[in-house]
């Protein structure tokens, strides 16, 4: 591969600018969100604020034209929003921005430029020069320069793809790690080796097929997708972050650490404190590790009491749709344990739960993660309309509020009556249903 050895390297965002940048015809339009222009902002000037010597922001990929010209294969997204924020604080001699770029590129530089420079006027004239300064000197790239076009396309997909991209949980380990800045080298290699003993796609099914539904479900919001562009609900709140409920919850979380730690606590020979809860935020580092171990084990457990508390045929499992109503089952179970505790799974909650979960089973012939997602919010009007379970568990105070909520005999189709005999009779039998 015809890399240009000299030019591999660490550079200082001025120094990149400088060159003669160049868009090819082949570049996607500049596309950049509000929310990620506004997060390049939040996360370069809390670095800048924190005084951190060198602050990186990722590789950029050029396919050298000529001695002068370099064609910008991956990294456009993220120069052009820097060029605009340099721009917006005072730095006008910006050759990014006299690139011709599309109408639908110049629609979206304009609407950045307005959230740019919204932040930037934020900033007294001394803060903002600064905080200018910062940016040109200690934000720095990795630069990756190659003489053969089709070459750099070729290291561009071998960098960003390979076939697969970069799970979620993968951001978040390294999200997660950078906000550990102020543990020792002990904690952190620790906590790695303790994440990397995990089935990594036992991660990625945890957080795609229970904690995302979840955290959104209580909130009555899709919990589909789940992606790397999806993580946020997991990134938690920062360490540098002094605003009341962040306050709040930090300090709540060390509470909780420093009483489990006290062995002599009377409470403690029982039963130690739940440092976790779904509907409540976590804090960046080391705990999102905890975080995720909690809810691995958790889970574990509740499958396990599924296990015990039922005859093997009365979860199916045959079909593709079976094993998303049992997922439903067991995210039910799970976010009822979470709030209450796995010994309040009782024989009344789990047959509540079963019937409020496989009602749906009884009633489609077909399930997908579509009809379960609208199950979910009680929003299917197939069974147990306007029956928004997790947001209803999310707003108890006592687990005996459960039996409160009313199911509804749903209209059965007769094969399923035949294919899930055993499930139809057992809901008949616990709920009273005529048959």
């Amino acid at each position: 591969m015809a890399l240009i050895q000299d030019e591999l390297e660490i550079t200082k965002l001025k120094d990149l600018l400088k060159k003669n940048l160049a868009l090819p015809s082949y570049q996607r339009p500049y596309s950049w969100s509000v929310k990620s222009t506004n997060t390049l902002f939040i996360d370069t000037y809390e670095a800048f604020g924190n005084e951190i010597k060198e602050y990186r922001l990722g590789s950029v990929i050029f396919h050298k034209e000529r001695s002068d010209k370099y064609n910008i294969v991956d990294g456009q997204q993220r120069l052009t929003t820097l060029s605009i924020l340099l721009y917006c604080l005072g730095e006008n001699k910006q050759g990014m921005l006299k690139e011709k770029y599309s109408k639908q590129s110049n629609d979206v530089i304009v609407t950045n430029f307005g959230v740019l420079s919204k932040r930037a006027n934020e900033l007294n004239d001394d803060e903002r020069q600064k905080y200018k300064n910062y940016l040109l000197n200690q934000c720095t790239m990795v630069q990756i320069v190659t003489d053969n076009e089709q070459e750099a396309f070729q290291f561009f997909d071998s960098q960003n793809s390979r076939g697969k991209e970069l799970a979620p949980h993968d951001l978040l380990k390294s999200y997660h790690l950078r906000e550990m800045n102020s543990e020792d080298e002990n904690q952190k290699v620790k906590t790695i080796n303790s994440w990397e003993n995990i089935n990594q796609d036992d991660l990625d099914d945890l957080y795609k097929n229970y904690l995302y539904p979840l955290v959104q479900w209580y909130k009555g919001k899709d919990g589909l997708g789940y992606s790397s562009s999806k993580i946020d609900s997991f990134k938690g709140i920062k360490g540098a972050n002094i605003y009341n409920y962040a306050i709040y919850h930090k300090v709540s979380n060390l509470y909780v650490e420093q009483f489990n730690a006290n062995g002599s606590n009377e409470l403690l020979a029982s039963k130690l404190l739940n440092q976790f809860q779904l509907t409540q935020p976590l804090i960046a580092g080391k705990r999102f590790f905890s975080y995720t171990l909690h809810y691995g084990r958790l889970l574990e457990k509740v499958q396990g009491q599924i296990n015990h508390f039922h005859e093997h045929d009365q979860i199916p499992s045959k079909r593709s749709g079976d094993i998303y109503i049992k997922q439903l089952y067991e995210c039910s179970l799970l976010f009822f344990a979470d709030k209450f505790g796995l010994e309040n799974l009782t024989k009344s909650v789990m047959q509540q739960l079963y019937s409020w979960s496989y009602s749906l089973r009884l009633a489609m012939n077909s399930v997908y993660p579509q009809t379960i997602n609208k199950y979910a919010k009680g929003q299917h009007e197939r069974a147990n309309f306007e029956i928004d379970m997790f947001s209803a568990i999310s707003e108890m105070s006592d687990p005996e509020e459960l039996k409160l909520i009313v199911l509804k005999q749903p209209d059965i189709d007769n094969g399923n009556k035949e294919k899930y005999k055993v499930v139809y009779e057992l809901l008949c039998e616990w709920n009273r249903w005529r048959k």
